[in-house]
């Protein structure tokens, strides 16, 4: 090893510490300044945390580096300041949290006027954040101390950095009971009552989407926290204004006043979808409830939306890959979907029916109809449909009005049959004249089995098939074939039959199915069942590597195989079949009486040998599968007790690999029933390539 040579191993930055004179731009020169930083180097350390140095960090990270220096070069040394001050090392966090001089020079960086410098701003918050985190107490302590602290960070929100810092603050602070102090100080800054008047449509639109972002970054975090920590039982001051009745409709009024432009729409619509989200995915699911005070302030304002999807903000055309859109749909009118979904989900009786008066679902199914390639609207309105029509089940009977309260409106005055009757038979027209399948049919098709569904077993199956019966009396009737032909025609189609394990024998019902092997279906399925099976046993859990693998024990080495013996691919169903044909057209092989030099070399064809005997053996028996005749030949060739491998070298006739015999360098031939070690390797090789 290295070290028997006693070479010296001192770093060129520990050359330079004992140069005198070094200064802090010669050391940030070098490669290894940060490495060694983390690394806890003493003199280095010691080096970084002299006063002069500390200033001449904080100096680069808050100031503008002279604009003559070149672009690649400019910000550099900000750079690796910031990753310095930054590097969680505790010589360093000390000096930077402990000594006031240094945190006002930071502080002094939200002084100036807007906008700042974004790279630079990154910088500051991403020091200011580790201080939070490391120094929490002298830290807080520093800041509540300056009254305007909260005014000039939103007054720099327009920087997306400003929004990270107000986060750090909110979630990276502890112990809880010191975090509950800070949640009360924002508070008590009005906090989320500022963050709210920035959503006026008065506001320039990053303004706007920072404080949107940072609303809904607050939403989730005090959600998430308070599900977390069981201990705290004081509610989190700024959730509980968030969802106040008094905040809600200031957003909304803020939204709404003045001209009506697409960001502020949007940006405030994020808003209060993240405060009607009842469940959220993350490490695991979340639930929460929405608290009844959002709805009151959300229902005076549905009117408002509903004109927003009658006149929305105007746009101007876009080219897309279908064509020119003169009109598009926008992003206002797609968040209006969104909240009108996320409302109906909620099942209020008192939204629900408002949604119902202003006649919403009859406008949202004219745009379904109308934009016909934007999946992200037809998504929004089959979840509305969905919602509809299984109030019943969301509601836990808790509302017994809720159950026809809409649905009569959607089949009779939104007219939903006939619109799926009439798209369908339209779409059916256009590819009959070889034009292209429209693409909200997918949805469409969702859509109608959530009908039939709901028509068949749904808690409001009486209800619906009253509506149905209403119908006039050739719409009746064109439902009905639609539904018992097209429609499960349709579904036919979408759904991949799988076969139960038990009956594979029997007969598939899917003969214009494509499929390589056509005379072989119920194989096929039955393997993918197999495959499908494997993959959704517990699929998350068991997604990426198991610490089964790593074991040293070997029970589980065959564990992804062990399924396959489920499958009963009925062998000795064509037993017999096989055993004719194997006493018809197999020869018996003669060992060679002459040996062999075991070195020479051989130009062996496996392939051709095993896919004659399929081709042939698919050919005379077409009742076979290529699978079965796979596992048979590898059955009676390789395993049966009555056949013995051979090593020697066996050739094969070109014309037919089943016919003629084989011919052998030996003067005899021999009866000894043996077969070739090397074709049953081959056969289980073919066995899993016809398989996949």
């Amino acid at each position: 090893m290295f070290w028997k040579f006693d070479l010296n191993n001192t770093s060129h930055i520990d050359q330079l510490l004992d140069r005198e004179g070094v200064t802090l731009r010669e050391l940030m020169e070098e490669e290894d300044v940060l490495q060694e930083c983390k690394a806890q180097n003493r003199k280095l350390l010691l080096f970084l945390s002299k006063d002069h140095c500390m200033q001449e960090l904080v100096t680069l990270i808050t100031e503008e580096p002279p604009a003559d220096l070149e672009e690649k070069t400019r910000f550099k040394f900000p750079n690796i300041a910031c990753e310095l001050l930054t590097s969680d090392v505790a010589l360093i966090n000390d000096k930077l949290g402990g000594d006031e001089s240094l945190l006002e020079k930071l502080y002094h960086f939200l002084e100036q006027e807007p906008p700042l410098n974004p790279l630079l701003a990154s910088f500051f918050s991403k020091t200011i954040g580790n201080l939070i985190a490391r120094k929490t107490d002298q830290v807080i302590s520093f800041l509540r101390k300056k009254h305007n602290f909260i005014s000039l960070v939103l007054n720099h929100i327009d920087a997306s950095a400003m929004m990270d810092l107000l986060l750090r603050l909110i979630s990276c602070v502890e112990p809880a009971l010191l975090r509950m102090e800070v949640l009360n100080w924002l508070n008590e800054e009005r906090l989320i009552q500022r963050l709210t008047e920035l959503m006026h449509t008065g506001r320039d639109e990053e303004r706007q989407s920072n404080a949107s972002q940072t609303l809904c970054d607050i939403i989730r975090l005090s959600r998430d926290q308070a599900n977390q920590l069981s201990e705290v039982t004081e509610p989190d001051p700024l959730l509980t204004v968030l969802e106040s009745q008094e905040n809600v409709s200031e957003l909304l009024k803020n939204m709404f006043e003045g001209e009506r432009t697409e960001a502020s729409v949007v940006n405030g619509t994020q808003v209060l979808l993240t405060l009607l989200e009842s469940r959220r995915s993350g490490h695991a699911w979340m639930s929460y409830t929405v608290n009844s005070s959002i709805l009151r302030a959300i229902e005076p304002h549905l009117k408002d939306f509903q004109q927003l999807l009658l006149n929305p903000p105007t746009r101007s055309a876009i080219l897309t890959t279908v064509g020119v859109l003169e009109q598009p749909l926008g992003s206002a009118r797609l968040h209006v979907a969104r909240l009108v979904a996320s409302l109906l989900q909620t099942c209020d009786l008192s939204i629900c029916q408002e949604i119902c008066r202003l006649n919403t679902m009859d406008l949202l199914l004219d745009l379904f109809f109308k934009y016909t390639w934007n999946n992200f609207l037809h998504l929004q309105v089959e979840l509305c449909v969905a919602s509809i029509l299984n109030h019943s089940a969301h509601s836990d009977h808790q509302n017994p009005g809720l159950q026809n309260h809409e649905e009569r409106p959607l089949f009779q005055h939104c007219r939903l049959v006939q619109r799926i009757l009439d798209a369908w038979e339209e779409n059916d027209k256009i590819q009959a004249e070889g034009g292209r399948r429209r693409g909200n049919m997918g949805h469409l098709t969702r859509i109608a089995n959530t009908v039939v569904q709901n028509l068949e077993k749904g808690l409001a199956h009486s209800q619906i098939n009253d509506l149905i019966k209403e119908l006039p009396e050739d719409c009746r009737g064109r439902w009905e074939g639609f539904v018992g032909e097209t429609l499960r025609e349709t579904n036919r189609r979408n759904t991949v039959d799988l076969v139960s394990t038990h009956n594979l024998h029997s007969s598939s019902e899917d003969d214009d199915m494509e499929s390589p092997f056509p005379n072989d279906l119920s194989i096929q399925q039955a393997f993918s069942d197999y495959q499908i099976q494997q993959m959704t046993a517990n699929f998350v859990d068991q997604f990426g590597f198991n610490d089964e693998e790593f074991s040293e024990h070997d029970e589980n080495i065959n564990a992804a195989f062990d399924r396959i013996a489920e499958i009963n691919f009925n062998i000795d169903a064509n037993a017999a079949a096989f055993e004719a044909c194997c006493k018809e057209r197999i020869q018996q092989f003669d060992d060679c009486e002459e040996e062999e030099d075991i070195w020479d070399e051989k130009e062996i064809n496996y392939a051709t040998q095993i896919k004659s005997r399929s081709r042939y053996m698919l050919q005379h028996h077409p009742q076979l599968g290529i699978f079965q005749v796979n596992l048979f030949i590898e059955h009676y060739l390789c395993t049966d007790p009555g056949w013995t491998a051979s090593f020697s070298e066996t050739e094969v006739s070109s014309s037919s690999a089943w016919g003629g015999s084989p011919q052998q360098e030996g003067e005899g031939q021999q009866d000894t029933n043996w077969a070739s070690f090397t074709d049953c390797v081959m056969l289980h090789t073919t066995l899993f390539w016809n398989v996949c």
